[in-house]
């Protein structure tokens, strides 16, 4: 059923992939590894604390290094763990979680992590809003994720560079535009490049690229007028 779903699914939006070269199709792959979603939130997270000033004015360098560390705890190591151990006891067929009915638990898993890393942060004055804010964003992106999950095959890494690029516009529009040209060229550049990489080596259409990447701006801004 899913086969057929998403066989009808590439009629509307067709695969893009298969004429690209072998150098192509390794620079896209080296930037999918590089980009992937569980680094995003570290990435951000590096942002706010060493390049973006303003929002951890105060706060020591080993202070900033220990919330990073934090933070690669809970969305790197717990959700590949889980990732790992779903494939060690034979509950999915590839790390790479290629079907949909594969990326379920690790969703719901994920969310799990996410949430916790939120209620911590919430509780830590010394944490910035705007990083408790964006944690709270990317929980939201990834049970927007679940649910779209039902119908077809969003990609993560859409939501990744997606919730980054959200957490960039808030930075803009909140104020702090000092020194935010570069990251911004930059950003955009990035998201580029990754949904282009994810068309060339994946099976993913551009629907699900798009989506994703609007999901994860939208899941910002949503909780940055709640949270943050």
């Amino acid at each position: 059923m899913e086969r057929e779903l998403f066989a009808a699914e590439r009629e509307h939006f067709p695969l893009v992939h298969p004429a690209f070269s072998l150098p192509v199709k390794i620079f896209a792959t080296i930037f999918s590894y590089i980009f992937h979603p569980l680094f995003i939130p570290v990435i951000a997270t590096w942002y706010l604390t060493f390049i973006q000033p303003g929002f951890f004015t105060g706060i020591p360098p080993e202070e900033k290094f220990f919330i990073i560390i934090r933070v690669a705890y809970n969305t790197i190591f717990f959700p590949a763990f889980t990732v790992l151990l779903l494939k060690g006891l034979g509950f999915i067929k590839s790390i790479f979680l290629k079907t949909q009915r594969e990326r379920i638990i690790p969703y719901v898993a994920t969310n799990l992590f996410y949430f916790w890393m939120y209620l911590v942060f919430r509780n830590q004055p010394a944490v910035p809003g705007v990083l408790t804010a964006f944690i709270f964003g990317i929980f939201l992106a990834s049970s927007l994720a679940l649910l779209a999950n039902i119908y077809f095959k969003i990609s993560m890494h859409g939501l990744g560079v997606g919730s980054l690029f959200g957490l960039l516009l808030i930075i803009i529009f909140s104020g702090f535009s000092y020194g935010v040209f570069l990251p911004a060229m930059s950003i955009i550049l990035l998201t580029g490049v990754v949904a282009t990489s994810r068309l060339v080596i994946s099976d993913h259409t551009p629907f699900h690229v798009y989506i994703g990447i609007l999901l994860g701006i939208i899941s910002q801004f949503i909780a940055h007028v709640f949270i943050g």
